[in-house]
């Protein structure tokens, strides 16, 4: 178990520029600041078949924290005496900010204040839809539970956070209302949840601009992924006002999952330039601890985390990326930043760049020729669906008669 008590060292700001062309007119920042609020041990827990171990929940915190998370929404407290004890133990722990979550009921509100979470995120639908068919409850009753809520959480000296459910799908009128006397009621932070996935990037960002005139509490948003538009979602909430976003990493949770949390702060820190105070170095080995603890395996082509994320099988991308990673990775973002490390894969596709630098980096010192003959093995063997290791590799430069270097033959005798 990783200890919980260990304290982060502060980066150094560091300044990303884009090369010249079609992005270098934007000279003025978009995002003044990034909070990241993450929610893997509450929502992304909430993903079907998913469940984490306390040890589990108690590692994952005490990665996050010391990575320089803002926020750890460490569970539901009133589920259940299990997830009240390791939402207790994680508050107690960490040096950041710890949460837990409520619906706008009392028993709710005061497990939370009990397990001592700094900050308590209480919750109620706000849509038509899920007040009639299942909060069961009128709006009228949802503004009052709402305030009541807020009010008791404020009291006992907590931050508080607000959520409308399902915001995306509430008529703005009802929207502003219970924003409004949320607000009134003291509420630190109000979260726009995009509950079921439907927002758009442009959509997204006007609501968050509507719901800017009508609270003076800071502004969080929370997006799903049901249309692939979660991480565009946030970035728009930012560029819109807001200060923070819900995220989940590998983005699991409900259904297709949330925002991610590596394809959020990595957006922010290599895109729009703003440092979000994350060491990025540690998101891959982040990203690796929430795939064993979930079971929930990371695409290969997944943004960041992805083991094809830095990964080069194609002749014309290697050859580019071998003289200079600039011409075929984003440039701005690269595997050193993320705790990855680049790989040219051989395959089907590769050229007889990626062949040589391989064969070299295996100690062989190829000829020309022999870099062909041992090229025209690997696409053969790739083309049949195998895969080219190492030690196939090996074979067919001995079969080839590639030499060795006589110093690395020494090194490995």
């Amino acid at each position: 178990m990783q200890c919980l008590t260990t304290r982060r060292l502060r980066r150094v700001p560091r300044r990303v520029e884009f090369f010249k062309g079609t992005l270098a007119q934007i000279t003025e920042p978009e995002i003044q600041n990034v909070r990241i609020f993450d929610t893997t041990l509450r929502d992304g827990e909430q993903s079907p078949r998913t469940s984490f171990s306390y040890e589990e929940k108690r590692d994952i915190a005490a990665t996050l924290d010391e990575m320089g998370t803002h926020v750890i929404e460490a569970g539901f407290p009133v589920n259940s005496d299990a997830e009240f004890e390791a939402v207790s133990d994680i508050a107690a722990a960490t040096d950041t900010t710890v949460c837990g979550l409520a619906r706008v009921v009392d028993k709710d509100v005061e497990a939370a204040l009990d397990s001592g979470v700094e900050m308590v995120h209480v919750f109620v639908s706000t849509s038509d839809v899920q007040l009639a068919d299942s909060m069961h409850a009128s709006k009228e009753e949802a503004v009052e539970r709402a305030v009541a809520s807020v009010e008791r959480a404020k009291e006992a000296g907590v931050e508080v956070m607000f959520s409308p459910m399902d915001a995306t799908r509430t008529d703005v009128e009802f929207l502003a209302e219970i924003l409004e006397a949320t607000d009134d009621a003291g509420t630190d932070w109000v979260n726009i949840p995009d509950t079921c996935g439907v927002a758009t990037p442009t959509r997204f960002a006007d609501l968050i601009r509507t719901v800017r005139e009508h609270t003076s509490a800071k502004i969080d948003v929370h997006a799903h992924d049901d249309f692939g538009l979660a991480t565009a979602n946030a970035m728009a909430g930012f560029e819109a006002g807001a200060s923070q976003a819900q995220v989940s990493v590998n983005g699991i949770g409900e259904r297709a999952g949330n925002a991610a949390y590596e394809e959020v702060v990595m957006a922010a820190e290599s895109l729009y330039g703003v440092d979000s105070g994350v060491d990025t170095t540690r998101i891959t080995e982040l990203s690796r601890m929430v795939e064993e603890a979930s079971d929930i395996p990371v695409p290969a082509n997944k943004p960041v985390v992805g083991r094809n994320a830095f990964s080069h099988e194609s002749g014309i991308h290697a050859a580019g990326v071998i003289e200079n990673s600039d011409t075929f990775e984003p440039g701005v973002m690269t595997p050193e930043m993320v705790g990855a490390q680049r790989e040219f894969v051989l395959g089907k596709h590769t050229g007889a760049h990626s062949v040589r630098k391989r064969l070299e980096d295996s100690g062989f010192v190829p000829t020309d020729d022999e870099v062909r003959e041992v090229t025209r093995l690997v696409k053969d063997y790739g083309a049949e669906k195998e895969r080219v290791t190492v030690d196939v590799l090996t074979r067919f430069a001995r079969d080839v008669g590639v030499e060795r270097d006589d110093e690395e033959e020494e090194v490995r005798a």
